[in-house]
Formats: C-alpha cells, sequence, structure tokens
C-alpha cells in the first residue's frame, strides 16, 4: 500500500481498509504526529521506534508526544514510544537491572558501537538525513538533576567493548535519556555514547564546512532545495550495506549502583553480526537490531502481554517477557560484571 504519511486522513483510510489493531511507525520522525493522530482516530493501538521531531529544526524530544497521552487514554489505546534499540532495548535493560539487578541506581551510560566495516569511504547506517541532523546538533546530558549541554563531539572517551576492543566514542544527545531520567528512580547521571572513525568525522566535517548538511532552503536552478535532502540521494542507500558488511555492533548499558548495601557495576549489552544479520536477512546488523526489538513489542502487544492506555516509553512496561524472548529473535544479552 502506498500513502502520504505526512496526511492523517490517508494513514486513517489505510487502518480502516486493512482493519488494522496496532500501527508499526517505521517511517520517518517527522511524521509521528500524524500517524499517532490516526490512531486516535481509529482507536487502534501504536507502536515507533524514534520520536518526533519537527522537519524544519534539528531538535528531537518526546513532549510533543508526550502531550498526546489524554487522547490515547481517552480513546483506550495504547502507544509505546521507542521500541527499537536504542532507544529500545537499551531502556528495558535499565529496567530490567532495576527490577532485578540493584536495589538503587546512580548512574548509566549508553554505549553504542558499531565495529563494522561497509567497504565505503562514507555512508549512514540509517537514514542519512535522520542520522546526520543527530549527531550535528548540541550533545545533552543529565547530572545532579540538571541537562549539562555540550557542543557536538566535544567530549570523548575511549571503551573496551566486548568482541570487539577499544573504540572512542562521542558524548551525544539521545531520547531515551530523556524518558529514562522519568522512569528510573534515584537516577543521578544518565549518558549516551556512539562510536565514530576518525574518517567519518573528518568527511562529516568536510560536508559541514562548505554547507551540505544544513537543512535550511537554498536556491539551486530556480528551485528551492534542502542540502541535507540533497546530500542523502549522493551517498548510499544504506540498505545497500549489507552485502559486503563485516564486523560486529556492541550496544548496551554500562550501569552503576547499590546491591544488598555494596557498590555494583555491570554492563549490560547485546553484540550483533553484520554478517549474520546478512545472511539471514539481507540487512546489515543496525537495521536488524532496530527490527527485531520493534516486531517483538508488536507481538507483545497483539497477544495482550503488553497492555495499557496512553503513551507510554517501553521501560514503563514490564520487561521480563521481552528479555525471555529477545535471545529467541536473534539478538541474545549478556551481563557483565565489574
Amino acid at each position: 500500500h502506498l500513502l502520504d504519511a505526512d496526511n492523517s486522513n490517508d494513514v486513517l483510510q489505510l487502518i480502516e481498509k486493512t482493519k488494522a489493531h496496532l500501527v508499526v511507525n517505521l517511517a520517518l520522525p517527522y511524521q509521528d504526529l500524524t500517524i499517532m493522530d490516526a490512531c486516535i482516530r481509529a482507536k487502534v493501538n501504536y507502536l515507533d521506534t524514534a520520536n518526533y521531531e519537527p522537519k524544519d529544526e534539528a531538535k528531537f524530544c518526546y513532549e510533543w508526544q508526550w502531550a498526546l497521552n489524554d487522547s490515547f487514554v481517552a480513546a483506550n489505546i495504547l502507544a509505546l514510544l521507542g521500541c527499537g534499540f536504542d532507544p529500545g532495548v537499551t531502556n528495558i535493560f535499565c529496567k530490567y537491572a532495576e527490577k532485578h539487578l540493584f536495589d538503587t541506581i546512580d548512574t548509566i551510560d549508553i554505549l553504542d558501537c558499531n565495529g563494522g566495516d561497509h567497504g565505503h569511504p562514507f555512508a549512514t547506517n540509517f537514514n542519512p538525513e535522520i542520522n546526520i541532523r543527530e549527531i550535528t546538533q548540541n550533545g545533552q546530558y543529565y547530572s545532579n538533576k540538571q541537562w549539562i549541554k555540550t557542543k557536538p563531539m566535544e567530549i570523548s572517551r575511549v571503551f573496551n567493548f566486548p568482541e570487539i576492543g577499544k573504540r572512542k566514542a562521542y558524548l551525544m544527545y539521545h531520547e531515551e535519556l530523556q524518558s529514562l531520567v522519568k522512569n528510573i528512580n534515584g537516577l543521578k547521571e544518565i549518558r549516551f555514547w556512539m562510536t565514530f572513525s576518525d574518517t567519518y568525522l573528518n568527511h562529516l566535517t568536510v560536508l559541514q564546512n562548505v554547507g551540505l548538511t544544513s537543512i535550511k532552503p537554498i536556491s539551486f536552478n530556480g528551485k528551492s532545495i534542502i542540502p541535507l535532502e540533497f546530500l542523502k540521494e549522493c551517498l548510499p542507500n544504506p540498505s545497500s550495506l549489507s552485502e559486503n558488511y563485516s564486523g560486529k555492533t556492541c550496544i548496551g548499558c554500562l550501569i552503576s549502583g547499590t546491591k544488598n548495601g555494596k557498590q555494583k557495576k555491570i554492563f549490560i549489552y547485546n553484540t550483533c553480526s553484520h554478517e549474520e544479520s546478512h545472511n539471514e536477512l539481507k540487512s546489515q546488523a543496525v537495521s536488524y537490531t532496530t527490527a527485531i526489538p520493534a516486531l517483538l513489542g508488536a507481538s507483545l502487544i497483539s497477544k495482550g502481554i503488553w497492555t495499557g492506555s496512553g503513551t507510554l516509553n517501553v521501560e514503563e512496561m514490564d520487561p521480563d517477557p521481552f528479555m525471555k524472548e529477545l535471545p529467541h529473535l536473534g539478538l541474545p544479552w549478556k551481563i557483565h560484571n565489574y
């Protein structure tokens, strides 16, 4: 089915035509609100993997979606927000740790490492427009009851990632920080880190310097274009990367706190092979690790295992059935104790 996801009426008509009871939104973040509006009108459940951001501003946060909570409650339907890997599995890792592994959680560092090689000089692992908007904006983290802003790529640290090794990761802002601050009791600090190679950052710097990462319209041959949208068309399609992709991803949560009066620190994580992802689904690991959690979340809602009404983030659901099924769907998780 083809439709304009920017048009709530089009989405509503498709829901009614297919008699869907759940909409899994894997469209662009700009389209979250129109799709959610259609779900409210049709009174069907909703699930997504990324929060809303306006098309004309590189800013993403949950407030726009949380503001629809009363409408979802009134319709007696559930909007499950952020059910990919990060956000998604990382949130559930944190909730599982809070429920089973800690009495109190003090700090969380979410670590996202792609240790793979796709063979291209420069490419993004998911939608280039969304990816570049995300990493070129200011960073932000939560510490001692306040949000602290940083410049893009201003802070970095080397982490030793299981099955990959040492990689430099950069502090960024990511949407799950906002919901986890609200939903993990007593949290003192939470940060998000992502690895990038020097080659990737050098290419990105050049593209920024010549204006190709801008989202401000420019005139070209009498037409108005967005430089970043033009750049997206010049770069490899992320779906084409998998065939020659080698290496693994490692994504997890480094969590510290107390258990039985003693200090405790763990890393709960998943590693995923690009080669195995391609062999199974003709997909690279970044796409694989986003799709499987969305599939699992949709299954738990459809089976009535995850229930509720309103706009809820995944860590507000019971983590146990999700954690039990995740390894059977190709994403095993491990815990390393420090």
